[in-house]
């Protein structure tokens, strides 16, 4: 077993790896056993090779535990700061050659992200968190595990154990879990806008929503896993339809969990009569991609009276108004290379934009995919495999039987389209400027979903009771959640710094525990923060010293 440092090209970003090599027959290879963090300079890089080293030696001796978890380290502290009559100067006067380093725990992921989470009021998810005591932490660990390195519920275990010094039963976790039931998924959503509400002055007036899918590692389909479309491209695996709804600013206001095959369309109406029966949401507009929009939608949300803002798709459109659409002469100047036109659809308002930025970028997708069609046809054997309607195999034609060329008029008619985007609405009050900008805010919902897949790795789900399930995505959700609040949180009294550079900033405050031998006294010796790290310690109204201290004589 080794570290491993791995560089990126072209960036100055450094993976730093745990591996072990592993033989099959004649060969031998290396197996990531875990993985660390990313460096984005030299100090940085140090630092994580001292953490990697240490979680290295404490792999290699076994799970003998940890001395101390970050909570029993901060009342050991204070008890040593309390105990100082009892310790002489002498104390502090060792031999370097008497010490040795018996564990380093990461302590700053525990310190802020849990001060968070009880701040917040999260322990409240739990029916009857007093008599609960044991569940709500074991919620605090896991919840905290996925923030630091998400693993499945067996790996977060493990990993709480050797990096943090917290021992947990798998079998406590899963019985933690059966009590997230569909009441405490209720007080969770219920929370999570409480806590999103109290951020704004005013009323929550824009509400934007998508959905997503999450795959399995199963087979067998229930209430909730089915086979549906696939936004993973995982077409053969069972899953679930994920509803979010965020702020313009990402900031959660509540989420559901629909079965596998459900249409995305089909999502939006239940989450907003949900909203609206539980939430004074009475002038909210509502942000949403084409994909939620269909005929019933719109139909519903006018009869309620709902404001929305919807991308459309414009070839869609009758031929009459696609004509419209494409002529550039109806199109009013915002500013040099943008461009709004406004049109009326069923008495409803479509606002088209025109962005000479976007349409370079369309053309140049289109060239290039259609670059690697002409490499694939020339190799194909059998052209037909190629005529479809599907994505740019559409300006494919046939030449008598066996010839297959590209379709210059359709690639011709395609152009036209370059640089368009539309969307419809129903909110009279808003500026089609303000329509267009509240529209591009959708991507904070594409920026959740990235950080719900890949930082927090809620996919793929490896549980298969129903109710694991929904116990599994609450509990990415609360992660999600904690993690916008603080990013919200810093970047209002700081500075905008990423989710995934407030994980790396906190896995870096560490604290390592010296053994005198000859003397019996064991110090911690903590990590030199970073200027980020004693911001947000700060922010959250937290201390940390930087100064060794004694924490117990045996």
């Amino acid at each position: 077993m080794f570290v491993r440092v791995k560089s990126t090209p072209n960036s100055p970003r450094k993976s730093v790896q745990i591996v072990e090599s592993v033989r099959k027959g004649d060969k031998v290879s290396q197996k990531i056993v875990r993985y660390v963090g990313i460096a984005m300079d030299d100090y940085e890089l140090e630092q994580l090779k001292q953490l990697a080293e240490s979680i290295k030696i404490k792999m290699e001796a076994g799970n003998r535990g940890m001395l101390f978890s970050p909570e029993e380290m901060a009342k050991k502290s204070i008890t040593a700061r309390a105990a100082k009559k009892e310790i002489t100067e002498e104390d502090y006067k060792v031999n370097v050659k008497d010490l040795k380093e018996e564990d380093r725990v990461v302590s700053g992921i525990h310190d802020v992200y849990g001060e968070l989470f009880d701040e917040l009021g999260y322990a409240k998810v739990i029916q009857n968190p007093a008599r609960n005591v044991s569940s709500v932490k074991i919620l605090k660990d896991i919840v905290l595990a996925r923030i630091a390195s998400p693993k499945s519920k067996r790996g977060s275990v493990s990993m709480l154990e050797e990096d943090f010094g917290i021992t947990l039963n798998l079998d406590y976790v899963y019985r933690m879990m059966d009590k997230l039931d569909d009441e405490a998924i209720e007080r969770l959503n219920e929370i999570s806008y409480e806590n999103t509400q109290k951020l704004y002055e005013e009323k929550i007036d824009v509400v934007f929503f998508d959905c997503t899918t999450l795959y399995f590692e199963a087979f067998e389909e229930d209430e909730m896993r089915d086979r549906g479309y696939s936004k993973d491209m995982k077409f053969n695996e069972l899953q679930v339809l994920f509803a979010l709804m965020v702020t313009k600013d990402g900031l959660p206001i509540g989420y559901q969990a629909f079965n596998g095959a459900t249409y995305e369309g089909h999502t939006l109406i239940p989450a907003i009569q949900t909203l609206k029966e539980k939430y004074k949401l009475d002038k909210v507009v509502f942000v949403a991609d084409s994909g939620m929009m269909n005929t019933h939608n719109i139909e519903e949300m006018e009869g309620n009276g709902i404001e929305y803002i919807v991308g459309t798709r414009l070839k869609n459109l009758p031929k009459a108004l696609k004509e419209n659409v494409i002529d550039q002469s109806r199109y009013v100047e915002i500013r040099k290379g943008y461009k709004i036109a406004k049109f009326d659809y069923k008495g409803r308002s479509l606002i088209v934009s025109y962005s000479a930025k976007r349409a370079r970028k369309d053309a140049k997708d289109r060239e290039r995919a259609i670059e690697k069609i002409r490499k694939k046809v020339a190799k194909q054997k059998s052209p037909k495999d190629y005529l479809s309607n599907y994505g740019y195999k559409k300006y494919l034609k046939m030449e008598g039987e066996t010839t297959i060329a590209l379709d210059e008029d359709k690639i011709a008619a395609d152009q036209r389209w370059d640089g368009l985007l539309g969307v419809s609405t129903n909110a009279p009050h808003l500026s089609s400027e303000e329509v267009l900008e509240k529209y591009r805010e959708l991507w904070q919902v594409e920026e959740a979903f990235r950080i719900n897949k890949h930082d927090l790795k809620m996919r793929p789900v490896f549980h298969w009771k129903p109710s694991r399930v929904r116990a599994h995505i609450a509990i990415a959700f609360l992660a999600f959640s904690l993690v916008k609040y603080l990013e919200y949180r810093v970047k209002l009294q700081y500075k905008k710094l990423s989710p995934e550079i407030i994980r790396q900033t906190l896995i870096r405050v560490q604290t390592s525990i010296l053994f005198d031998k000859t003397k019996r006294i064991r110090y911690a010796l903590p990590s030199k923060m970073s200027r980020d790290a004693r911001k947000i310690y700060g922010l959250m109204n937290l201390s940390k010293t930087c100064t060794p201290y004694i924490l117990e004589k045996l």
